[in-house]
């Protein structure tokens, strides 16, 4: 029998892929929940498995809990019990007691034990390996839709594209292959579960990095990027050699490269702007398409008013606000728009009010 354990273990390491700590963790696991069939409900079975030998021992525990804790009576003792001598509080009894041979319900039982932790651990063991790769970006295939959610096959793995992190309006199919950003693990009863989106900023950034060679040599910068999904998005890039215009590299020959990232997108329109160490300057061109004639920097408030003609003023401010918003998101300031005239006014009140403090 020891020798068959032995050889056992060895098996289902070497075809599921997992280590013999955790085969022979899954065996005692099943060993004791078989013995256990043969003692009442509430009695604590541990088996322990010599891992050189294959031998193994069945114990009944007690765990030592002061009186007032106790709730299962045929698993915990208190300190005063005879056999808890030499023992402290949360220590554990071990008696030894004969080692059952197993019949054909037992073995079942084990089996059962078994294929669920080795199931486990080969989950685990998988995900471990994919995020050591520390890809972000995946790509995978859709294979069915829950409540909404999209269920995606990435090579053995699944994740869920949840339904709020869908491109607006995009129309997702079974079987359909598609690209998606890791934005979390979460840990559940089932075991680990990725959660993938593809309405974050950062799927953008790695679908510029996808398709402009240049991010990748380091010769180039994504600096922000903020997003209204399937509708409209920024970028800001810097060249980190000056030889590059940062803008045109990132829009590709004939815009091949734009709209290769607009495609995936579902058809959203990307601004592609350029960074500046100066906030203001990079303020003025996140609001593109739209000129900005005069600036005011408030540096207490973080925030800026921003003077456009009265021609460009719906422009400045895009559809539904869409513009400034974006604007505002990309460069991490707070923005408002006025015209020139509401500039001049707000000016000239200013004005007044700091030359009477002044004068009084």
């Amino acid at each position: 029998m020891s020798r068959e354990i032995l050889l056992l273990v060895d098996a289902l390491a070497h075809e599921k892929n997992v280590t013999r700590e955790v085969i022979f963790t899954a065996l005692e696991l099943a060993l004791a929940s078989a013995t256990k069939k043969k003692h009442d409900a509430g009695v604590d079975i541990r088996v322990e498995i010599d891992q050189e030998t294959g031998e193994y021992q069945a114990f009944r525990c007690w765990t030592i809990l002061p009186e007032e804790e106790i709730e299962n009576p045929d698993a915990e003792i208190t300190i005063e019990d005879e056999k808890s001598k030499g023992k402290a509080n949360n220590d554990i009894v071990k008696e030894s007691i004969p080692a059952e041979a197993f019949g054909r319900i037992g073995a079942q039982a084990a089996k059962q034990v078994i294929l669920q932790k080795v199931r486990e651990a080969e989950r685990e063991q998988i995900l471990k390996d994919f995020l050591a790769q520390d890809e972000k970006l995946v790509s995978g295939q859709i294979r069915r839709m829950e409540r909404g959610n999209g269920i995606i096959e990435i090579g053995r793995l699944d994740a869920i594209l949840p339904r709020d992190q869908m491109i607006p309006k995009e129309n997702l199919r079974i079987n359909d292959r598609i690209r998606a950003i890791l934005i979390k693990i979460d840990e559940t009863v089932r075991g680990p579960q990725l959660i993938l989106s593809r309405t974050a900023p950062e799927f953008l950034i790695r679908l510029f990095e996808l398709e402009v060679p240049e991010i990748e040599e380091g010769l180039l910068e994504i600096m922000a990027a903020s997003r209204d999904p399937g509708l409209r998005s920024k970028i800001a890039v810097k060249a980190n050699d000056q030889r590059l215009d940062p803008v045109g590299t990132c829009v590709g020959m004939r815009g091949s490269r734009v709209q290769a990232v607009t495609s995936e997108l579902a058809g959203e329109r990307v601004d592609i702007v350029l960074w500046s160490i100066e906030p203001a300057q990079f303020v003025i061109n996140a609001m593109a398409p739209a000129e900005v004639t005069s600036i005011v920097v408030d540096e207490d408030k973080h925030s800026m008013d921003l003077a456009v003609a009265e021609d460009q003023l719906a422009q400045a401010i895009g559809r539904n606000g869409q513009n400034i918003r974006l604007a505002s998101e990309l460069t991490g300031w707070e923005l408002n728009i006025l015209t020139e005239e509401q500039s001049d006014q707000k000016t000239k009140e200013e004005y007044t009010s700091a030359s009477q403090l002044f004068i009084e």
